[in-house]
């Protein structure tokens, strides 16, 4: 596995979506750590993507999770970190957690997926929602170069099937450190009301849901989602 990594200090591994590479995290985070020290930023490109083949000896979402683990055992070593997932790469943090619960410093959730199969996610439409320029900048810049350069057959295999996209073990765990929430009010894709259902989990937790945002997030709202973020590195600083 691939990753980038930025500054020193404490690690933040940042996991993208599901067929996504590091660029896109890294380029709305950044912005964040402009002027603030103390952290490194991880930026994972998992299996099969990122013009990377996948690894036909994993076939499921736990053998992903294996994968993920060891790049960060090998970046960071014992050392503890904190996690930050998007969508697909939500479900991998709470795994990290769930396997690991006292390395982890402090959970980011961007659009978590939370239930695994789109059949029984509780969506919202997307009626209200104004398309702007830089929606379709964002998907001409990297949704749709990530999908040319991930291995679609091998991801594609995993995520047919909700029992082999899920982890085996339910990620549930009460996490006791600083978390973020953050979720869109026209998420067609994983929506805001099922990721509402893991504040118990969470009792340290913001939890957003931010209107004029979908799963894109935060393409209307920057400004907002790296306030949201700073005040997440602000909590694990004082923790």
């Amino acid at each position: 596995m691939y990753y980038e990594s930025f500054g020193s200090g404490r690690p933040i591994i940042f996991l993208p979506c599901w067929g996504g590479d590091n660029g896109e995290a890294r380029d709305i985070h950044e912005p964040v750590f402009a002027d603030r020290e103390g952290w490194r930023r991880i930026y994972v490109d998992p299996p099969g993507t990122n013009h990377r083949p996948g690894d036909p000896n994993i076939t499921d979402q736990d053998g992903m999770l294996d994968a993920i683990a060891a790049t960060i055992a090998e970046a960071v070593g014992d050392e503890p970190y904190a996690v930050a997932g998007t969508s697909a790469g939500g479900l991998h943090a709470r795994g990290l957690i769930r396997r690991y619960p006292s390395r982890v410093l402090g959970l980011l959730l961007r659009v978590p997926g939370v239930v695994v199969d789109r059949g029984l996610r509780t969506l919202p439409t997307d009626e209200y929602l104004r398309k702007t320029p830089y929606w379709q900048v964002k998907q001409d810049q990297y949704y749709d170069p990530a999908e040319l350069s991930a291995d679609l057959e091998f991801l594609g295999r995993i995520q047919a099937d909700p029992a082999s996209y899920g982890l085996r073990d339910d990620p549930s765990l009460r996490f006791e450190r600083p978390t973020l929430i953050v979720t869109g009010r026209q998420d067609t894709m994983t929506g805001y009301a099922d990721a509402w259902g893991l504040l118990d989990d969470y009792p340290r937790a913001t939890f957003a849901v931010l209107d004029q945002e979908d799963h894109d997030l935060p393409v209307r709202r920057p400004a907002l989602y790296h306030a949201l973020v700073a005040d997440w590195l602000d909590r694990m600083e004082v923790s």
